[in-house]
């Protein structure tokens, strides 16, 4: 939390100053975020700063990310394809409630099947797909858990990248590359997508 912090104070937008009782003017859409990419690309980190910002300005936001979620409303699920299906599909209802409810809703999950990505675009309606691309190699570099090692070695069965395909957006409304983007720079990307088109007023 620290670090996101401290990220967020050095967005190139400026630090937010709002306060309770500060007026947004205009008006918010709802819409959901579909942070997706390899295990270490920055979806989490990307939507942090972006949850801090919206809260600032006074926005209705809510983040929904994969690990948090698998501890409470997908905890019954593995990692097979059919299980991951399961996971998006849990999550595409509740951003979809979200959004229907004028809601900024950040999804963070790897999603890696296309198939599966494109129903919860159907279902939600006001998707916006964020695909935080990094080379395999630059985010294996940042795993502090040895995770991507352990798969490497064949101890972890169905790790996306490794053994288990990620299928990668064709047509994303927003590409953050993450070996050569500072998690700030995305972060403003995607903030200037939402204000550009009319889901979120503009900054002060």
């Amino acid at each position: 939390m620290e670090r996101s912090q401290r990220l967020c104070s050095k967005l190139p937008w400026g630090p937010s100053k709002t306060v309770e009782g500060s007026r947004v003017l205009g008006k918010q859409r709802g819409f959901t975020l579909w942070f997706t990419g390899l295990s270490g690309s920055g979806k989490t980190t990307i939507a942090k700063l972006i949850e801090q910002e919206m809260r600032a300005r006074g926005l209705k936001v809510e983040r929904l990310d994969g690990d948090v979620v698998r501890q409470g409303l997908t905890r019954d699920l593995g990692f097979s394809k059919e299980d991951r299906d399961k996971n998006i599909e849990r999550v595409t209802f509740v951003a979809k409630l979200l959004t229907r409810n004028d809601v900024g809703v950040l999804c963070a999950f790897i999603s890696p099947y296309r198939a599966r990505r494109d129903l919860s675009r159907q279902e939600i309606g006001e998707f916006i797909e964020v695909y935080v691309e990094c080379p395999l190699e630059e985010c294996a570099r940042r795993d502090v858990k040895g995770m991507y090692a352990k798969a490497f070695a064949g101890e972890i069965e169905n790790f996306t990248g490794v053994s288990d395909p990620y299928e990668a957006p064709e047509a994303a409304e927003i590409v953050c590359h993450t070996a050569q983007e500072t998690p700030e720079e995305s972060a403003q990307k995607v903030m200037a997508y939402l204000e550009q088109h009319g889901y979120i007023p503009s900054g002060a």
